[in-house]
């Protein structure tokens, strides 16, 4: 299951919409809906999402949520190594193999310790030229 496909399942089952009705709602099929669901289908489109914000009546924080997730949501992830570190490449390859061992707790810490590094200020060029 994806972000996204257990997100749009919680919508559903919170405010009592059948997948059918969903479906008909969003003028796709009910089978299309299930495998978003069901990570058996990629992310959906931008125009998706925006149908379903509508839908459910999502407005600012909810919908970027959810578009985030849409992002989040792609469920057959291809890392391109070339022009990385040896030490990059290796990450990325142990990361691969070992994911569907790694325990919740594990998998909320690799999560936080990506928020920081991603919300790290970036060092502006003034800043920068200060310094040189």
């Amino acid at each position: 299951m994806t972000p996204f496909g257990a997100r749009l399942r919680h919508l559903r089952a919170e405010r009592g919409v059948t997948l059918k009705r969903l479906a008909a709602e969003l003028q796709v099929s009910s089978a299309y809906l299930s495998a978003l669901e069901h990570g058996r289908r990629g992310a959906p489109s931008t125009g998706l999402v925006h149908q379903v914000n509508e839908f459910f009546g999502l407005i600012w924080d909810e919908a970027d949520d959810l578009a985030h997730l849409a992002r989040l949501s792609r469920p057959r992830v291809r890392i391109n190594t070339a022009g990385l570190t040896p030490e990059q490449t290796a990450l990325a390859n142990r990361l691969a193999q070992m994911i569907h061992r790694l325990p919740p707790d594990m998998i909320a810490a690799l999560h936080g310790l990506l928020d920081r590094t991603t919300q790290e200020e970036k060092p502006r060029l003034r800043r920068a030229a200060r310094k040189a």
